[in-house]
């Protein structure tokens, strides 16, 4: 169960700034960089965590160096608003590896995808298994040509 977490001081912002700029830092380097002792930090590290605003680590890839050279955001309206009907896409949607972001929107569109993929062929094989079985009224891919701000780290200070 997430405990939750009333407020969070100046010093929790500045180990989420620390984090979310290299999350490979060492405990002892972000208790250093935070002016606490590392068992003092390991307790926060712990309430963040149990609070779920710390959810996880994991390594940022170069998609291009893997030759994922193709970014699509997949703008889908569908006549289907019920909570099961849903939550069934999103099921769906999850066996979907190339999709790394799903989002409902407000709007003229009722869904947004991030697909990331290799070319037009990888995109093509994503557009036919996401359409399968599912009656989607409008699907309509945007294609990135060029990213320009990318994984900016949330505003902690704000």
């Amino acid at each position: 169960m997430i405990a939750k977490m009333d407020s969070i001081d100046n010093i929790d912002r500045r180990i989420l700034h620390a984090l979310q700029q290299n999350a490979a830092l060492s405990q002892r380097d972000i208790a250093d960089k935070v002016g606490l002792s590392q068992n003092a930090l390991w307790r926060r590290l712990k309430r963040l965590e149990e609070s779920g605003i710390l959810q996880g680590a994991r390594m940022r890839l170069d998609a291009s160096k893997l030759g994922l050279d193709l970014t699509v955001f997949v703008m889908i309206r569908t006549r289907k608003h019920s909570v099961e009907w849903a939550e069934a896409f999103r099921n769906h949607v999850a066996r979907v590896p190339e999709v790394v972001e799903m989002h409902r929107i407000g709007g003229e569109w009722d869904y947004m995808l991030k697909v990331v993929t290799k070319g037009m062929s990888g995109y093509d094989g994503v557009y036919r298994r996401l359409t399968k079985d599912y009656e989607l009224d409008v699907v309509t891919g945007l294609f990135s040509m060029e990213t320009m701000l990318d994984d900016r780290p949330l505003d902690v200070f704000g």
